[in-house]
């Protein structure tokens, strides 16, 4: 098992390399750099070649790539042109808000879709499974902002239930009771936004699994020799169909990657994702880079995970 997972981790490495020069390159080439739209245009052309040069701005790209990941190995990504503070500095305010979003969203993904998936494999063909087979379909179809904006009109603003912006009550002492309730009050209908669509594809292949195992001859052969149909379902229908859902947890936190980003923006949500976009629109181009960077690693350690728990579950993919 440990050389499984040290060959992936070593797999790792190039990944992210590539990742790093790809990233870099496409930022060089959006229009404009660092300076621009931050500098009066009235002032001397001489004075603004020369703060490009002492920048590193005229170097050569991968004089410029270089500088830049040997910074990133010791967390110094430069500094934020827009905030006017340290790129780790502004990433490490944001980076916490977008933690508890993805950890309060992962939560109610599987606690909506555990038992929808159990219910609609177990009762399969009954009106329960259609019902829930249907609400699937419609996430399937459904875009995830559209879900997200019309949450946002129906629980925020036409209910008033929820916060329609921030990621906390503006006042409030940190470390307090009400500070904390304030912030997870906050984060509940962006979360929500996220789970409802995101616990279709779990659902889906829950129902798969547990269909498909109740047609396996060891089940049948449970059946024939009396078991009765709860120890059936519990000891070896539930289990062997649980067991590659585990595997997909990995997978589940790369897609919550992709839909904070929307989210955040939709929910004026202070998060990654929202410092993402604003980035790219203001041309923040050291902020644009290490949120990119981050971001890209947390995709491949997601995979890595899933890779792992996959290979636990299911010896028999194992490099030898």
């Amino acid at each position: 098992m440990w050389k499984f997972t040290l060959r992936r981790i070593l797999i790792m490495i190039p990944q992210v390399f590539v990742l790093s020069v790809f990233i870099f390159v496409l930022a060089k080439m959006m229009p404009g750099d660092a300076l621009t739209g931050l500098i009066d245009p009235n002032i001397d052309q001489a004075a603004i070649a020369a703060k490009r040069e002492a920048l590193g701005l005229n170097d050569a790209w991968y004089v410029q790539y270089f500088d830049w990941i040997r910074g990133a190995f010791v967390g110094d990504f430069g500094m934020s042109f827009r905030f006017k503070i340290p790129v780790s500095e502004l990433i490490g305010q944001r980076m916490l808000n977008t933690f508890w979003l993805a950890l309060v969203t992962l939560i109610f993904t599987y606690a909506l879709a555990l038992p929808l998936g159990l219910i609609s494999g177990r009762y399969n063909d009954s009106w329960a499974d259609r019902f829930i087979t249907g609400y699937t379909y419609f996430g399937f179809a459904a875009p995830l902002f559209i879900t997200a904006l019309l949450m946002l009109w129906f629980f925020g603003y036409s209910l008033g239930w929820f916060p329609t912006s921030g990621s906390v009550t503006p006042g409030l002492t940190p470390g307090t009771f009400e500070y904390f309730l304030s912030k997870f009050n906050h984060l509940l209908l962006p979360a929500l936004s996220m789970s409802v669509i995101g616990t279709v594809s779990t659902v889906q292949y829950l129902r798969t699994e547990i269909v498909d195992t109740k047609q396996k001859d060891f089940i049948i052969t449970a059946r024939a020799k009396g078991a009765p149909e709860s120890r059936v379902y519990n000891r070896h229908i539930l289990r062997n169909s649980l067991l590659p859902i585990a595997a997909f947890f990995g997978f589940e936190l790369t897609g919550l990657i992709g839909g904070t980003i929307f989210v955040e923006n939709i929910f004026s949500y202070p998060g990654m994702g929202q410092l993402f976009l604003e980035s790219i629109i203001q041309r923040d181009f050291s902020v644009v880079t290490a949120v990119v960077l981050i971001l890209g690693i947390a995709s491949i350690l997601g995979a890595l995970i899933s890779d792992i728990i996959l290979s636990l579950v299911d010896p028999r993919i194992r490099i030898k």
